[in-house]
């Protein structure tokens, strides 16, 4: 489903990332739960995300004949995830394209002035000819998100795209604006943020819950 506002936001309607998006959402659900909920849902939201990758014609030998069939084209992809809760969507992203190049951005949110403030950035040498998929669990303020963004393309990346599970409305006004060149996809869209700029109802801070710290 298209959100209403932009054209290049796309909101998942699957009642399995519904389903699970609400468990992740319960104060009562664990680390180990919740780590599970994140891969699956980026999984998921993977077919998705991959559904415009070129394909190219070829011919298999069947056990029983020649099967005009279609491949994914060569196409050079790598897996972007903003630490430190991106990093639990990279297996389910894994899992659908176990051969992509990972990449790593580092970047937190100073919580009085919500602006980001990089602290890593390590990408595969050949990222300028790949198209880049980045991955984080929260879309909150929108900032960090497109910090990230900028980042890949000031190293020459072309086409991005950018995969949240729980995204608020201000975020995504700030990422399609700053950048209305990408495709976003949003697992689904919250209220609004609170004033110290997390996402309600929201599910808490992704790293944490991921990671079991507080």
């Amino acid at each position: 489903m298209k959100y209403p506002l932009y054209d290049n936001v796309e909101i998942m309607e699957h009642p399995l990332i519904k389903h699970k998006i609400s468990k992740m959402r319960d104060v009562e659900t664990g680390s180990k739960e919740f780590r599970e909920y994140v891969n699956e849902i980026a999984m998921l939201m993977g077919y998705e995300v991959t559904r415009d990758l070129p394909l190219m014609d070829i011919q298999v030998q069947t056990p029983l004949a020649i099967a005009k069939t279609q491949i994914i084209a060569g196409k050079k992809l790598a897996v972007v995830p903003i630490l430190r809760a991106g990093l639990g969507m990279v297996d389910g992203m894994l899992k659908l394209m176990p051969n992509v190049k990972v990449g790593h951005i580092g970047l937190y949110r100073d919580h009085e002035t919500l602006q980001p403030v990089e602290y890593y950035c390590k990408l595969p040498e050949d990222i300028a000819t790949r198209d880049a998929i980045i991955v984080d669990p929260m879309l909150a303020t929108g900032v960090s998100s497109a910090a990230a963004v900028g980042f890949l393309k000031d190293r020459g990346v072309k086409n991005i795209k950018f995969v949240c599970i729980v995204a608020a409305p201000e975020g995504i006004k700030a990422i399609a604006e700053a950048h209305p060149d990408i495709d976003i996809y949003c697992g689904t869209v919250d209220e609004c943020l609170n004033e110290h700029g997390y996402i309600l109802p929201g599910l808490g801070d992704a790293g944490d819950r991921i990671f079991g710290t507080k």
